[in-house]
């Protein structure tokens, strides 16, 4: 009998949800999560849809019956806490957090980002690679900092630029690695193997010095 415990987890999604529906087909593999909550800003997010079809709680906050985006935050922050999450995963969640909620959570959010960070925070990540002539892009899941896009970088997936390519053949062909990225880098959590101290990220007790890279469906040590 599988008396392994799981981690509760939140996930916080604007979009069509597809990393958290690489997610729940990890947890139905095995991962050891226990999905409590998809928050999404938007009410007609297919995110929320994709939870609702697998079983989940879900939350849709409107931003505009708030005064600010800090009272905004601080709400939807204390509603992910009350799911009992202990760690909160940012799937395509288009909104810059408020410094005060994202405070408490130092260490327990995650963010997958579609650039080889520290390149490219922010936006049309795709475009900006080509119009700099990168021969290599890539996604990123780092730990969520106040500073966008700004936290200790957990691990990479690589992909090389073709000739040729456009924004949308790279977005295309760099998804299958995001869904494979950020379930790998949640189990190192889940199991305890990788956590953020004071000092920086600790992989197996080790200080991390440079991210893991994805190879296959595992991460490794570059």
């Amino acid at each position: 009998m599988n008396t392994r415990a799981l981690l509760p987890v939140a996930v916080l999604a604007s979009g069509r949800g597809s990393n958290l529906q690489a997610l729940i087909r990890a947890r139905d593999a095995g991962l050891p999560i226990d999905l409590r909550l998809v928050a999404s800003d938007r009410t007609e997010a297919p995110a929320l849809r994709h939870a609702e079809a697998a079983g989940i709680a879900t939350l849709a906050l409107d931003p505009a019956g708030y005064a600010t985006r800090r009272d905004y935050d601080l709400d939807l922050f204390r509603r992910v806490a009350e799911s009992g999450a202990q760690l909160l995963v940012l799937a395509g969640f288009m909104r810059i957090l408020d410094a005060d909620a994202v405070n408490p959570w130092r260490g327990r959010m995650v963010n997958v980002h579609p650039s080889l960070l520290p390149k490219y925070r922010g936006l049309h990540t795709h475009r900006r690679a080509l119009e700099a002539g990168d021969t290599e892009h890539g996604a990123s899941v780092h730990f969520v900092s106040p500073e966008l896009d700004g936290g200790p970088v957990i691990a990479q997936a690589r992909i090389d630029v073709r000739p040729g390519d456009t924004e949308a053949d790279l977005a295309e062909r760099l998804l299958p690695f995001e869904h494979r990225l950020l379930p790998a880098a949640v189990a190192l959590i889940a199991d305890g193997r990788l956590k953020l101290t004071a000092q920086g990220i600790a992989f197996d007790g080790t200080p991390l010095r440079q991210p893991l890279q994805l190879d296959g469906e595992t991460l490794r040590i570059a």
